[in-house]
C-alpha cells in the first residue's frame, strides 16, 4: 500500500480535511497534499506528526488491519527470551569479545572464517 493512500483513508475516515490536518500537525497543507498523491515521500518524523494529527498510532500509516499486529512470542514474552540466542548477556559479551579478534584478522583469514562458519550452518 502507498502511504499516501492510507493517509488519505484515515483522514477522510475521521472527516478531516487536509486543512484540518496542516492546523493540527503544523505541516502546509500543499505538502500534506503532495504526500497523499504520491508526490512526496515523508520522513519518520513528518510520519510522526501526521500520526498525532490523525490521532492514530504510528504504525496504523503502514497496517491496515483495525487491532494492533500480533506481536511474536519470543519478542514480547520475558520467559521465552531467554531461549533466544542474543538475549543473555553472556551472548553479548560473546559477540564483543568475537568483534575484537576478528579486529585482528587480515582479510584473507576472515574469509576463511566466514566460509568455515556458513558451512557449520548448513549442517
Amino acid at each position: 500500500m502507498i502511504i499516501g493512500d492510507r493517509l488519505r483513508e484515515l483522514r477522510e475516515k475521521k472527516d478531516l480535511s487536509q486543512g484540518d490536518v496542516e492546523t493540527r500537525s503544523g505541516l502546509l497543507r500543499c505538502y500534506v497534499s503532495r504526500v497523499e498523491n504520491g508526490h512526496t515521500v515523508p520522513s519518520i518524523e513528518t510520519l510522526e506528526k501526521l500520526a498525532r494529527a490523525l490521532e492514530c498510532p504510528l504504525y496504523q500509516l503502514f497496517y491496515d488491519g483495525d487491532a494492533a499486529p500480533e506481536v511474536p512470542a519470543w519478542f514480547g514474552d520475558a520467559a521465552s527470551k531467554k531461549d533466544v540466542w542474543g538475549s543473555d548477556r553472556k551472548d553479548v559479551q560473546f559477540v564483543e569479545k568475537l568483534r575484537k579478534l576478528l579486529a585482528k584478522c587480515n582479510d584473507k583469514d576472515r574469509k576463511m572464517i566466514m566460509q568455515m562458519a556458513q558451512q557449520l550452518t548448513q549442517r
